[in-house]
């Protein structure tokens, strides 16, 4: 069964803006990302399935519901985490996720209870009667994802998760959501422009550019590998490619990498023994992936 399905989905704000267009897509269970540049779309997405705002055209449901007429019922199964910081700073974790866990109808001793629980996934168990004002951005992100789990849902609705965090919360936060994706037997949407953090954690991915579906697919058929290999040595990265050109192998540079077309069963071998040859180290060489991002800048290859 798709967690997610829409039908030529479409939202139009005042002044004609249209945030999605004939949007259709399905989504099953599983770790999704839902990526995107700024303004693509995303946001506008996840308040539609919420019921917040009411689609221009077509139609989404969610677990079969549907969000406009069936809100309460769709809201009973999936936590949202919010992208912005909207937490109240002069009360306590414990205190607001408990809050949020009786308004999704727990009684008071029940929702004690799934806060502490929810707050301890999360790894602030130990800090849940601070104040959150005196909270760190990384611990604020996790309350909102305790609030977004305390009445157990089936699907989060994750904004921007990562966002003002450090590389080293990023990691942190990014292994929290995985856990939970697989761990825990809820289905998790990332919505994020970072396309490096989806392709980390995710196990499919809606990719929307301007508010058009761009592609909807698993993350390891977008990342298959190529027909090209990847070679990198650990010096005189141009001699080699000096070399491997006299062989009649196309190079491009990437970096400190060298980018060579397999158009031929030899081109492997030709590369190991060009290296054996200058007596390089040979830091890789295999077959490159390749990358979501790809995915835009092809877009905007074919737009131009």
């Amino acid at each position: 069964m798709n967690i997610i399905a829409t039908q030529a989905l479409t939202k139009t704000y005042g002044g004609g803006v249209t945030a999605l267009s004939d949007l259709t897509v399905a989504v099953e269970p599983g770790v999704i990302g839902l990526v995107g540049a700024n303004g693509a779309g995303k946001s506008t997405f996840i308040k539609i399935m919420l019921g917040l705002i009411a689609p221009s055209g077509g139609s989404v449901r969610v677990f079969d519901l549907d969000p406009v007429t069936e809100t309460d019922k769709v809201r009973a199964r999936v936590g949202y985490m919010p992208e912005n910081d909207c937490l109240p700073p002069d009360v306590s974790a414990a205190e607001f996720v408990t809050h949020l866990a009786r308004m999704s109808g727990l009684p008071r001793t029940a929702a004690r209870e799934r806060a502490s629980e929810a707050l301890r996934h999360v790894g602030l168990y130990e800090e849940r009667y601070r104040q959150i004002g005196g909270y760190s951005t990384g611990m604020k992100q996790r309350v909102k994802l305790a609030q977004a789990l305390v009445h157990d849902p089936d699907l989060l609705l994750l904004d921007e998760p990562t966002n003002g965090l450090d590389p080293a919360g990023r990691d942190a936060m990014l292994a929290l959501i995985h856990r939970i994706g697989t761990e825990f037997g809820i289905s998790v949407v990332v919505c994020s422009h970072l396309l490096g953090e989806v392709e980390r954690i995710c196990d499919s991915l809606i990719a929307i550019q301007g508010g058009r579906l761009l592609r909807a697919d698993r993350i390891s058929s977008m990342t298959a590998a190529s027909d090209v290999l990847a070679v990198e040595v650990t010096e005189r990265t141009d001699e080699l490619a000096t070399r491997l050109g006299e062989l009649g192998l196309p190079v491009t540079r990437e970096g400190r990498m060298l980018l060579v077309p397999m158009e031929s069963d030899l081109a492997y071998d030709q590369i190991l023994r060009a290296v054996t040859d200058l007596e390089l180290n040979l830091h890789r060489l295999d077959q490159r992936r390749h990358r979501v991002a790809e995915l835009f800048t092809a877009k905007e290859t074919v737009d131009v």
